[in-house]
């Protein structure tokens, strides 16, 4: 293992909550979007996203390691943003007859996107940022610790 390794594992966790809090910022910004995609010739409100994180693989060299007898309480590899997704649930509807998009009964279909899922997704995601941004300056830390031995 690298004394890298740990670093490696942090950079991708932080690479990976700075993309979930820009979706998130997204979905914010489109809250009131009404006119996000032309789909068959009308118009359809702004889709909620999300990011879909898993584990990254592990690399051949963990394999072999671990076949060889050497490391068996192996670690992981950080983490890997696989998609963005669109959210599924329905839109909501708002009655708002003055509105450009009203439809005949006068509703209106509003994005799915609820501000307050989204506060606290956007808290729980800067806080995981700063975690990692903690332990990257606990790995950088020791890793200076160890040169001054050296000395």
């Amino acid at each position: 293992m690298s004394m890298f390794h740990s670093m490696n594992i942090t950079s991708s966790a932080l690479t990976a909550q700075r993309l979930r809090m820009d979706v998130i910022s997204s979905n914010m910004a489109n809250a009131d979007t009404t006119r996000a995609n032309l789909v068959d010739g009308e118009w359809e409100p702004y889709r909620r996203k999300r990011v879909v994180m898993e584990p990254k693989e592990n690399s051949f060299s963990t394999y072999l390691e671990s076949a060889m007898g050497g490391d068996q309480n192996s670690v992981g590899n950080g983490v890997k943003v696989t998609k963005i997704e669109a959210d599924d649930t329905p839109f909501q509807l708002v009655y708002d007859p003055d509105h450009p998009d009203a439809d005949d009964e006068g509703f209106v279909r509003m994005p799915n996107v609820d501000p307050l899922r989204e506060m606290v997704d956007l808290m729980s995601a800067t806080r995981s940022y700063e975690a990692n941004v903690t332990v990257l300056n606990a790995s950088k830390n020791m890793l200076m610790k160890a040169l001054e031995i050296g000395k």
